[in-house]
């Protein structure tokens, strides 16, 4: 047993490689031991690499003015940064002209176009967050450069999949002047109704924070926070993933969520979010469905421990499948003093009673296939 102990112990060692301590809330050096600047990400595995994507904070303010960051690694705990994936275009004007704000990059790859197609959430500069676009770019490379196609709001024309002659018919009588007032009662009802679904159909619907999602069957999806934050709407892409193909439906309407990290397991679509509280961090939301398309049902929140109920002091952003099975939380700890020391949380999920569990640890690692 000794014997065959030890064979197995160089076996390990020889087959996979060691990932260091992941630490969240701490500062966190690259290859050139500068901390990670990459806010607001996500990430891509691409032949035996991970590549992470997020939003290049200054020091001093949450504006764009380098664009989407890129770092690599083959464990999870040792990035290599590999330089600006999508840059700001220093002409005035343009839609990613310095100043304007570009957050929660996704990327993912489309097996029958060989592109990298990237997605962003965009407000142009000088208007706050009036614009409410979602940005798109592609590449050859999963480093990039990323080349710039559009931006635009969302499923302009278009009413969602569960909006039948019942529904429209509703819709058919609203008017915004009849509600001059928020918060109220006949307000809300009116919003889950699609009141400011019938305000933006023209133009398209806003699309504020958001993620992407491949599922099993290769179709694509832009989840995303909608009607002034206050409904999440999940939209099919085109199979280039470049666009909308005009199928989405509304989640929790009225709910106020925003940060979408979307999961599946055995069957089931997990989505963890956060309510709207700007900067400063809330408890977080968790929802299930058996189809993307729902319906979706809402759950406690899935943080146990110290600081739960405002998510450890982070904000969800995505959630990326681990080699051993499990499934890693990323959020972000923002510091809008000091943008660019915003830190990061990274925790593995658990199960308990069929329910996903996060739960703090100061430390923890793991192994990663070679």
């Amino acid at each position: 047993m000794r014997r065959n102990g030890l064979l197995w112990i160089f076996f390990l060692t020889v087959t996979s490689i060691h990932a260091g301590d992941i630490k969240s809330g701490q500062i966190w050096p690259d290859n050139r031991g500068i901390h990670i600047n990459a806010h607001g990400g996500g990430m891509l595995y691409d032949n035996g690499i991970y590549y992470w994507y997020g939003e290049h904070k200054s020091d001093t303010t949450s504006s764009a003015y380098v664009g989407v960051n890129c770092y690599s690694s083959r464990n999870l705990t040792d990035w290599t940064y590999q330089g600006v994936a999508l840059s700001v275009v220093n002409e005035r004007g343009h839609d990613l002209e310095p100043g304007c704000i570009m957050e929660r990059p996704k990327v993912i790859f489309n097996k029958k176009t060989g592109k990298y197609v990237m997605w962003f959430h965009l407000e142009l500069k000088g208007r706050g967050y009036h614009a409410a676009r979602f940005g798109v770019a592609v590449a050859d490379t999963p480093t990039g450069p990323f080349r710039y196609l559009y931006s635009q709001r969302a499923n302009a024309g278009k009413w969602p999949l569960e909006f039948g002659q019942k529904e429209l018919a509703v819709i058919d009588t609203m008017q915004i002047s009849h509600f001059p007032t928020w918060w109220t009662p006949s307000w809300r009802t009116a919003i889950e109704q699609g009141l400011f679904l019938k305000r933006d159909f023209a133009d398209g619907q806003m699309s504020r924070d958001m993620t992407l999602y491949v599922d099993d069957d290769g179709r694509a999806y832009h989840i995303f926070s909608s009607e002034d934050n206050l409904t999440l709407h999940v939209a099919e892409l085109t199979p280039d993933y470049t666009a909308h193909s005009g199928r989405y439906t509304r989640v929790a309407p009225g709910g106020q969520n925003e940060a979408p990290a979307i999961f599946k397991h055995e069957g089931t679509y997990w989505m963890i979010t956060s309510g709207c509280t700007g900067w400063a961090p809330n408890e977080a939301r968790m929802f299930s469905a058996p189809s993307i398309w729902g319906p979706w049902k809402q759950h406690p929140n899935p943080c146990v421990g110290p600081r739960a109920d405002i998510t450890f002091g982070g904000q969800s952003t995505y959630i990326q499948p681990l080699p051993d099975g499990r499934m890693m939380f990323m959020a972000d700890i923002w510091r809008p003093r000091h943008p660019s020391d915003a830190r990061y949380i990274w925790l593995p999920i658990s199960w308990k009673n069929g329910m996903p569990s996060i739960e703090w640890t100061d430390s923890w690692s793991l192994e990663i296939p070679n």
